[in-house]
């Protein structure tokens, strides 16, 4: 499930409870003022890990329109979001933020989605050194200095073609073992804290690709570089152990941490390199 897929779910059962009465009689006014909720309700992260994929602000917004206490909404809310196919759990946070956790299956269809958009982006065997500084300082209004060239992860440009690099390398490593990315294999959830914040990063990305801030996009990139390299030494199995479905699925995660760099990348006008 994707804050796009999420954010269609929450304004869908937020107009449901405004319009079936069980926030009680709705005034002219607030029944007006609820044209305008759309533009103001967000779908994002949670401000801190352990409290679900995803917060919202609609039972604060709603409340605001209606005249009702916020927790009293967001608990209305929470009822019904739970019983929405792909959310997992839903918890009241603070003075009426939801926290929203999405069912493993649902993790597994975005992962599975972006892995298969692989073959969309071109990956070079090589990189431009002068062309990939000039655009990525460009994107990120920096300056094209000599630290860009730098081989070490302080780089963001680096570290982002790095772990583009090592997404590639897991490909290959696989393949060479005679096993090829399943997204949710065996019923994998996605659910170890480093996997879940790199889901959260790749959520995130076509929302913030689609603003058109490159220096955004390029910060997003760091983090879904950062994730993957968190994750990248058990993607593979150690030794003589033979694959198992949780490599397939920590495969198809990493597949889609790289079809998602190749893409911020090639936005960005920078080589998306195989080796480095």
């Amino acid at each position: 499930m994707t804050p796009a897929q999420l954010s269609r779910t929450v304004l869908r059962t937020v107009r449901r409870a405004a319009g079936d009465g069980a926030l009680g009689e709705l005034s002219p006014g607030a029944l007006e003022a609820l044209d305008g909720l759309p533009e103001r309700i967000t779908v994002g992260r949670p401000p801190r890990p352990g409290c679900g994929d995803y917060a919202t602000n609609a039972a604060l917004r709603l409340a605001a329109v209606t005249g009702r206490p916020a927790r009293g909404v967001a608990e209305v809310l929470r009822e019904r979001l739970a019983r929405e196919a792909g959310i997992a759990e839903v918890a009241v946070a603070g003075p009426g933020f939801l926290n929203i956790t999405v069912a493993g299956g649902a993790r597994a269809e975005l992962v599975e989605a972006l892995a298969a958009r692989h073959g969309e982006y071109a990956a070079a065997e090589r990189t431009d050194p002068a062309r990939d500084v000039r655009n990525w300082a460009a994107a990120t209004g920096g300056e094209p200095g000599p630290g860009l060239l730098e081989q070490r992860e302080s780089n963001p440009l680096f570290l982002v073609q790095y772990a583009h690099a090592r997404a590639r390398a897991l490909l290959r490593g696989a393949r060479a073992l005679g096993f090829a990315p399943e997204a949710g294999a065996g019923g994998y959830a996605y659910d170890a804290p480093r996997e879940a914040e790199l889901l959260g990063a790749l959520a995130e990305y076509e929302r913030i690709a689609a603003l058109g801030d490159t220096g955004r996009l390029a910060r997003r990139l760091e983090t879904v570089a950062d994730g993957l390299l968190g994750i990248h030494a058990s993607v593979l199995p150690l030794g003589e152990h033979k694959p198992l479905a949780a490599h397939r699925a920590r495969l198809a995660l990493a597949q889609a941490a790289g079809t998602v760099l190749a893409g911020g990348l090639s936005r960005l006008g920078v080589t998306a390199p195989v080796h480095l």
